[in-house]
């Protein structure tokens, strides 16, 4: 289970071939078929990213990273 108050580092590929949450030497890696403008590309992260831990997207917060590949998302209550 998703812990509240747990942070999630992630690196992001958009404008990908296709929507994917894989590990690659130990950096959880999500790649996006959307374009990074004005922050869809980070709703769609934030959507990829609760499926895969089923939780709810709006339990994640982007706390780190909104206009960077690398970003860190927090679990909230």
């Amino acid at each position: 289970m998703a812990e509240a108050g747990a942070r999630i580092a992630v690196r992001v590929t958009p404008k990908a071939s296709r929507n994917e949450v894989t590990l690659r030497d130990g950096q959880i890696r999500i790649q996006t078929t959307t374009a990074p403008e004005n922050g869809k590309a980070n709703k769609a992260v934030a959507k990829l990213l609760a499926d895969a831990l089923g939780i709810a997207k709006s339990r994640l917060e982007l706390v780190q990273g909104a206009a960077s590949k690398d970003k860190v998302f927090q679990i909230n209550g």
